[in-house]
């Protein structure tokens, strides 16, 4: 039986293709704040603003290629029980060819309706004011914006529990309540974490190795460390 390989994933393993990050430009996102764009108090004041913001991230999207640690985590399909639970709300892991992914904080490339968000609906073009759902509802971004609920929060947390080995990439582990993942694991399960600036996690009481690299180079390392495992 494949062992239960859980990884995490943040704003830096996407990063190395070409995407952006807010907290790496003194918390503006290509020049707004979060609050004008990520809230839904931004969403209410200016929608206009806002559509036009995620309009062009999705076109950005289109531009840019899943890079070699995207393709190293599709390839331990192979081998373990892989569920990725990603910050990201970009479609790398699933374009690199990983099959499970949990998008905690939505997807990039959905909409969905303003007053039910279990409608949804796949949207790869400019999303406009006047978009509607089939009641006349506008439509919004699939993005879980600051101060909302994380509906993918619960299956995360009960996939995190029952992992045999669990990853970090490319996160602070500073957003909550994703970064509380940690938490939920078992005392036992070893926890390996990717980061250029070698760093502990706060109150993690499992087995820990830092990896200090950049996601590719620190992808290659840990894949080596996992096949040794099986």
């Amino acid at each position: 039986m494949k062992k239960k390989l859980v990884v995490f994933t943040g704003a830096g393993i996407s990063a190395e293709s070409g995407i952006k990050t807010f907290r790496d430009t003194g918390g503006l996102w290509e020049g707004h704040s979060i609050e004008e764009v990520a809230t839904p108090e931004g969403w209410n004041k200016n929608p206009k603003k806002v559509l036009d913001f995620y309009n062009q991230r999705r076109r950005q999207l289109q531009e840019v290629l899943p890079n070699l640690a995207h393709q190293i985590l599709a390839e331990l399909e192979a081998d373990f029980e892989l569920t990725i639970i990603t910050q990201n709300v970009d479609n790398l892991h699933e374009r690199a060819g990983s099959s499970h992914i949990i998008h905690l904080h939505g997807e990039l490339l959905k909409v969905r309706s303003t007053k039910d968000q279990t409608y949804i609906l796949d949207w790869t073009d400019d999303l406009n004011w006047g978009d509607f759902d089939k009641f006349g509802n506008q439509l919004r971004p699939h993005i879980v914006w600051f101060g909302e609920e994380v509906p993918a929060l619960e299956e995360a947390l009960m996939m995190s529990q029952q992992a045999d080995l669990f990853v970090v990439i490319g996160t602070s582990l500073q957003v909550y309540p994703a970064a509380g993942l940690v938490t939920f694991l078992n005392p036992k399960t070893p926890v390996f974490y990717i980061d250029p600036k070698e760093k502990k996690i706060p109150e993690l009481q499992n087995p820990l190795e830092l990896i200090p690299e950049i996601a590719t180079v620190g992808m290659k390392i840990l894949k080596k460390k996992l096949l040794a495992l099986i």
